[in-house]
């Protein structure tokens, strides 16, 4: 495609609507971002009304529209798509970014209340919009899923294991939907290292230049990294890719893991 025709493009929309969790800011932000850069016109979800909104201005009236919730809420979840199928009519593309990881600490005096509301959040939340857009949409006109997991679900994650274990969970849930919704919807999953947003400060503020040190790439990442990535797999481009996660770590796995 010319630049001219990605002009083009972007001006006047792909046609193709996305759903993307958690993204009033950060790495879900930077996905909706690039979708909307390149054409694509978006619904955005997140817990706190009034930073949806700004997120929703930023990204362009016309463009974006907003559904304010907690993405475990069953009917948060129905809210969004049924908005999504009002508003643009169809959701090719289901982004599953909402998370939370609310402990640091060791597994042995990880509460198990805690743990279950990680796997509500990060998992279930996740299955259930899968779920949604699967039965609004896609079952009948095809689609494409991203799951953003995690190295910390691929590898030993100290003080970070309740959050570890529920994206290690979201890479299997990966592979069964990507094996039960071919031929016709491709299911991928993201596994970021640490990426410079607010939901990771704890892992890098106050220390960013020993955390980089580990890095070959010798930085962090930056939501863009994950746009990018999440971009080509909701691509014609990625049009024989499924079940696959795409690590987006900048060499850290290099060094020996996370």
């Amino acid at each position: 495609m010319t630049a001219a025709q990605q002009q083009q493009e972007q001006q006047e929309g792909t046609g193709k609507v996305a759903l993307v969790t958690g993204a009033s800011r950060g790495i879900g932000y930077g996905i909706a971002q690039a979708l909307v850069a390149r054409g694509d016109r978006v619904v955005i979800t997140g817990r706190n009304g009034d930073t949806l909104k700004e997120a929703v201005e930023s990204l362009g009236a016309g463009r974006a529209i907003g559904i304010a919730g907690k993405a475990h809420d069953e009917a948060h979840q129905a809210s969004a798509v049924e908005h999504a199928m009002e508003e643009f009519g169809r959701i090719d593309y289901l982004v599953n970014n909402a998370g939370t990881n609310p402990v640091f600490g060791p597994m042995a005096e990880l509460d198990l209340g805690v743990a279950r509301k990680v796997f509500e959040t990060n998992v279930i939340s996740a299955l259930g919009f899968a779920q949604q857009t699967w039965r609004a949409w896609q079952k009948d006109n095809g689609g494409a899923i991203v799951n953003i997991a995690s190295v910390a679900g691929i590898s030993a994650s100290p003080f970070v294991g309740a959050y570890g274990m529920s994206k290690a969970a979201m890479v299997n849930l990966t592979l069964q939907l990507a094996h039960e919704f071919a031929p016709g919807v491709r299911v991928n999953s993201i596994a970021p290292a640490v990426v410079k947003t607010k939901f990771a400060a704890a892992l890098y503020e106050g220390r960013e230049e020993e955390v980089v040190a580990s890095y070959p790439l010798g930085r962090l990442g930056v939501p863009e990294d994950i746009g990018g990535a999440a971009a080509f797999l909701l691509s014609d481009a990625a049009a024989w890719i499924t079940g696959q996660t795409l690590v987006v770590d900048g060499g850290i796995f290099l060094n020996a893991g996370f």
